[in-house]
């Protein structure tokens, strides 16, 4: 295996539906700008309520991605 360099960033993605579909729209929008994304880490979930009901979710994601030398 070749020695990789990588670079992070931190994105926060919102989904009404659920936790999973808040990731996967962080990683949609990454993905228009970054080709080469390697692996995510989930940093912070939370929720936005409303009249004592989450109205959506927030999950923070960092984003690694591979540089090209």
């Amino acid at each position: 295996m070749s020695s990789h360099t990588y670079k992070k960033i931190e994105l926060v993605g919102s989904s009404t539906k659920s936790i999973e579909d808040a990731v996967q729209n962080a990683v949609a929008m990454a993905a228009t700008t970054d080709k080469n994304l390697r692996w995510l880490e989930v940093v912070e979930t939370r929720a936005h309520l409303e009249d004592g009901k989450i109205a959506h979710w927030q999950v923070t994601v960092k984003i690694g991605t591979t540089l090209e030398g």
